[in-house]
């Protein structure tokens, strides 16, 4: 029985929301969790749609022993806000776009970032990588393992 769902989310859904449907995936395996708690990513715009997550972000997840499966899709307002208990965007402007697509004062309940749940870095956003160097996606998922591993605290609590 699925108790939570979650939607990440960040821009293009290319790098670092598929990066943090893959690690709290595999932090939820590693706990025992995946049957109850299930994962999805999303990009504010459409872009990508359709298409692997970039090729460096899949090499530094499975290199983590992620592996960075999911398929580019765009945020569907009419759908994901029904669907999900938790929609975590990873930067201030996907807060932004998410809190404007939201219908309702309670979906706007439903949005949350990602570094709120960081308990080691003092980031307060996570970076878009896709311009960046290999060390830029190391940087995301080091930030996403803190974040995950913080989100799945505060799921244990909430309980």
């Amino acid at each position: 029985m699925v108790a939570k769902k979650l939607l990440f989310v960040c821009l293009g859904n290319i790098c670092r929301s598929p990066a943090a449907e893959a690690v709290m995936t595999g932090k939820l395996k590693d706990a025992g969790k995946d049957q109850y708690i299930v994962c999805d990513s999303a990009g504010t715009i459409g872009f990508h749609s359709g298409a692997q997550a970039d090729v460096r972000m899949r090499k530094i997840g499975l290199e983590r022993g992620y592996p960075v499966t999911s398929i580019s899709r765009k945020v569907k307002a009419e759908v994901d806000f029904d669907r999900f208990d938790m929609i975590i965007g990873m930067d201030d402007q996907n807060i932004k776009d998410l809190t404007s697509l939201a219908r309702s004062d309670d979906d706007k309940t439903k949005i949350f970032k990602m570094t709120d749940f960081c308990t080691k870095s003092r980031y307060t956003y996570v970076p878009d990588p896709y311009y960046g160097e290999e060390k830029d996606f190391e940087l995301v998922v080091d930030l996403l393992e803190d974040a995950c591993d913080g989100l799945l605290n505060y799921l244990d609590a909430e309980k």
